[in-house]
Parts: structure tokens; C-alpha cells; sequence
């Protein structure tokens, strides 16, 4: 595999060092560009055309979320990991729906950032232990707040939906996911609004808790 070019996004120089130190030990890694505001790392990211963009929440002017948006809508083929100190489900829920493919606590950065940069390289998500814990607790809570199902409904998805669930939960738009199926665009919008109502779910982050509550995405 081709040398993988990483973007590091962080206000802290210490974090962008202890960062740089970890990935820089993998020789088929290069850190490409250094970003200390979300701007920057918005301008950065359009310049260098990075592999992967490791993104910190909180910064000046610009702060990651709204980065990581505005990336994922112009370059969607770029993905970014969250790399931030914030944990609850309200975060992962606004940075799933941002656009993000992993997202790495701070505190898990030793054992989890080079799992998270070989997942996202092979085209898939990644979220540490505990982030997956509020994931998969956000997603029954939800739906343990929602009203029973009519008899006779069944959530079940089929083999096709699932495989879309897998794609779109990896990060894939809807004309890659086309692509990989060799389907229509439409066909996938189709089929994604219909799993949408299927399920009874909302937002795109509802669709990534369900993909990893049911194991169609590796944790």
C-alpha cells in the first residue's frame, strides 16, 4: 500500500507532537501538514489533499465540528478521526452526523490511534471502547423511548439493505455506495430512506448506532 499522507488538526502543540511522535514510527505514514485552528485545517485540507485528517473538537475560530462538516462536504473521499477529551453521547452524536469516520479519546490515544488510522485506511469506521459504549447506549435509549412497533412489523433488514447500512455507516456517499454495488444513485437513495423508515430512525448518527449495534461495522 502507497505511502499514507496524514493532516494533524490540534491548538495544542504538545498533543501535535505526542500525535506526530506515535504515527511518524510507521514508515508507510507521513504527516503532511500541521493545522492549529479549524481553519486553517479547512484550508489545509483543500491545499494537501490528505489521506486522512486527525481532527481535535476544540479550537479557535473555526472548532472541529464545523471543520470536519465542511471537509467531509467538499472532499467526502477524505476521511477524518475525532481525536478530542469530550465523551458524551451528544458529541458523538453532532460529530457522526458532521461527517466523521472514528473518533479517539484522548485518554485511549496509545492504544487506539494507530487501530484507528489502519481502519480508516482501508475504507472502514473506528471508534474506541468507550465511545462505542455510548454509541450503542444512545441507540437503545432512543429506541426505548419510542413507541412499540405494530404487530406484524419486522425491523429486519435484507441482505441488500445491510450492505448499504455497512457502506453508509463507513462513510461512503451515496455514489460511492452506487458505485460499489453497481446500482443507480437513485436506487441507494431510495433504498437508504426506506431502511431510514424501516427503522425508525432520524439522523445519519442513528444509522452508525444501528450499524454498530448490529456488528455490520467493526468498533
Amino acid at each position: 500500500m502507497p505511502s499514507t499522507r496524514i493532516l494533524v488538526a490540534d491548538d495544542h502543540s504538545l498533543v501535535r507532537r505526542g500525535v506526530r511522535a506515535l504515527l511518524e514510527t510507521q514508515r508507510e505514514w507521513t504527516i503532511c501538514g500541521e493545522a492549529t485552528t479549524g481553519a486553517e485545517a479547512i484550508l489545509k485540507a483543500k491545499r494537501l489533499r490528505p489521506d486522512i485528517i486527525v481532527m481535535d473538537i476544540s479550537m479557535p475560530e473555526v472548532n472541529g465540528l464545523e471543520a470536519t462538516r465542511q471537509i467531509h462536504a467538499e472532499m467526502p473521499e477524505t476521511p477524518v478521526l475525532i481525536l478530542t477529551m469530550h465523551d458524551s453521547d451528544q458529541f458523538v452524536r453532532e460529530v457522526l452526523d458532521a461527517g466523521a469516520r472514528g473518533y479517539v479519546l484522548k485518554s485511549d490515544l496509545d492504544r487506539n490511534l494507530f487501530l484507528a488510522i489502519q481502519a480508516l485506511r482501508q475504507g472502514k469506521t473506528y471508534f474506541s471502547a468507550k465511545v462505542s459504549e455510548i454509541v450503542l447506549e444512545g441507540f437503545m435509549r432512543t429506541h426505548a423511548a419510542r413507541p412499540p412497533r405494530a404487530k406484524g412489523q419486522s425491523p429486519e433488514l435484507t441482505s441488500r439493505q445491510k450492505e448499504i447500512v455497512r457502506l453508509l455507516a463507513e462513510g461512503k456517499i451515496n455514489k460511492e455506495v452506487a458505485d460499489a454495488l453497481g446500482i443507480a444513485t437513485k436506487t441507494v437513495e431510495a433504498h437508504r430512506a426506506q431502511i431510514m423508515h424501516k427503522l425508525g430512525l432520524r439522523s445519519f448518527s442513528d444509522l452508525v448506532r444501528y450499524a454498530v449495534r448490529e456488528k455490520l461495522v467493526e468498533a
